[in-house]
């Protein structure tokens, strides 16, 4: 049976076969089994698939027209096929990586147009997938953006932010569907979904190995004795926000969860060969605050800001107004710059794991950050970065706000380029679901739709769906921001700024700093996005 050929016997096959007739009637079940999933050949090597679809368009030229149809038809779903589902024999699931940043703003890297910061680890390999130009986060915080990746579910329908900012026991998350499906389960670094309660850790939504993911969302140092967060009221019992081993004083925390993330990888998929497939979801808590660098690279950064700023000081370095307080100018925070260059010098050190130990071609990964960048205030506080031409920044439902780099990228399957696909944290659930062969959960990821359409390189059309955000816990003193509903509905998007009784509405694609107000001169569109809001608010119970 064909399907019981191995690669080498497949390329023999097609090399040997001399008679003509025969030669077709082998390539035409070649297709099939292809077609239909059904063949345990898997041809893993780039170059071999090369010398497949090369042979196959050869003999196409055959005498026999009847055979020479038949071959084209089968040609066509064969190629489609090597394109979209050559990937994952059931024998051989893909891992996953998820490398998710804390506060890294849409522009806060080089290939998004960053001229100061330097991350040549992440640009190299954002050219190897696909890279999307409207993805965002499910809120502009920490807590409920997490939520959302973890669940698929908008953090409105738990009341996050606020008193359901902790994930509950009967949640369901993406680690527990991976576990329950027979991947082995791993996190280090930043949680946040917990409070001490019972049912809300790590070990207890999926994840069989946790490494440094507590109750808190911050060290108050990034260098060794990190010393947790001080445990505030109704979390007086939190555990430490590290679980880590003892390192030397001065090691970075960066460091070390990598360190932790390639010592875990290496025990069980290099020493023991654990035939599992790993879900990797490596969680740094930088690029958050405190701003504290690495003493050369903050040296560094400070040098390049003051040859391309000297002579172009600015005399108010913010703008101002009131929906936003101040906002940050321009990138020249020399420790945050520090800070992101680090954190890409890691993810070289994983990516140089995964090569170095034939890992990498099989592996899912997917980039992203939690919100938007830290860079509004409504009082002193330092800031780290500029979003524009974006407006607002963390906090703020404005595109600087919840608007995130992200790019997804497994060799030779998902395709390279941009995406204008709209996507959101709820997505991730059952996008890596469907990529791996699983069912859709939709009962679980409630709010999540699959972009794994995009990744392939297919137009995927959701300029009809609806995406929202609910921001009831502003932080004026903080962040400069407002109360507020949002949604976004094909290339229009409206603020609901319900305590104040306004709204702004705004063509995102025209318009996506968000300067033109047109909720006066588009008063139709308003109202349908507004009564959209409001019905959406009372759908989800959302609290006010």
């Amino acid at each position: 049976m064909l399907g019981e050929f191995s690669e080498e016997e497949l390329l023999g096959l097609l090399h040997d076969v001399n008679n003509t007739s025969n030669r077709i009637k082998y390539l035409v079940w070649i297709c099939i089994n292809y077609a239909f999933c059904k063949s345990k050949v898997y041809i893993k090597k780039k170059k071999e698939r090369k010398n497949v679809k090369r042979m196959v368009k050869d003999y196409i030229y055959v005498n026999n027209l009847k055979y020479q149809m038949v071959l084209r038809i089968f040609l066509l779903v064969f190629f489609i096929n090597i394109g979209c589902a050559e990937a994952k024999p059931e024998s051989e699931k893909p891992n996953i990586l998820f490398f998710l940043v804390d506060d890294l703003g849409w522009l806060d890297v080089g290939y998004q147009g960053s001229k100061f910061y330097e991350t040549p680890n992440i640009d190299s390999l954002s050219k190897r997938g696909m890279k999307f130009r409207s993805a965002y986060s499910s809120h502009p915080r920490c807590v409920p953006s997490r939520y959302g990746i973890m669940t698929g579910r908008y953090p409105a329908r738990t009341k996050s932010p606020g008193p359901g900012s902790q994930l509950n026991e009967s949640e369901y998350t993406i680690a527990e569907a991976l576990s329950d499906n027979g991947y082995s389960t791993f996190i280090a670094g930043k949680w946040h979904l917990s409070r001490g309660n019972r049912g809300s850790s790590p070990e207890d939504q999926g994840f069989d190995k946790n490494y440094g993911g507590g109750d808190s969302g911050v060290p108050k140092s990034y260098f060794y004795p990190y010393n947790i967060q001080k445990r505030g009221k109704g979390n007086e019992n939190a555990p430490d926000i590290t679980k880590l081993p003892e390192v030397e004083e001065g090691y970075h925390i960066t460091d070390q969860l990598t360190d932790l993330t390639l010592n875990w990888l290496g025990e069980n998929y290099i020493d023991s060969h654990n035939n599992k497939p790993f879900f990797v979801y490596l969680s740094h808590y930088e690029v958050h605050t405190p701003f504290e660098g690495k003493a050369d690279l903050e040296k560094k950064y400070k040098s390049k800001a003051d040859k391309i700023y000297k002579g172009h000081e600015l005399e108010n370095p913010f703008s101002f107004e009131k929906t936003t307080g101040e906002t940050k100018l321009r990138q020249d925070n020399h420790i945050y710059a520090a800070m992101i260059e680090n954190l890409d010098n890691n993810l070289g050190r994983v990516l140089k794991f995964l090569r170095e130990n034939n890992l990498y071609d099989n592996t899912i990964i997917v980039f992203t950050s939690d919100h938007g960048g830290l860079s509004n205030r409504g009082n002193n506080r330092p800031l780290a970065t500029s979003n524009l031409p974006l407006r607002g920044g963390k906090g703020h439902n404005y595109e600087g706000g919840i608007k995130v780099p992200l790019f997804v990228v497994w060799e030779d399957v998902i395709k390279q380029g941009w995406s204008n696909t709209v996507v959101t944290g709820t997505d991730h659930f059952p996008t890596l679901l469907e990529l791996i062969g699983y069912n859709q959960m939709k009962d679980k990821h409630l709010d999540g739709v699959s972009f794994s359409k995009s990744l392939v390189g297919k137009f995927q059309d959701n300029s009809k769906r609806p995406i929202f955000w609910h921001s009831p816990r502003p932080r004026p003193k903080s962040t400069g921001d407002l109360a507020n509903t949002t949604v976004r509905l094909g290339d229009y998007k409206l603020l609901d700024f319900y305590r104040e009784g306004r709204v702004e509405l705004y063509n995102i694609i025209e318009d996506q700093s968000e300067s033109k107000n047109l909720s006066e001169i588009m008063p139709e569109k308003k109202n349908e996005l507004h009564e959209l809001v409001k019905n959406w608010r009372i759908s989800v119970d959302a609290i006010e």
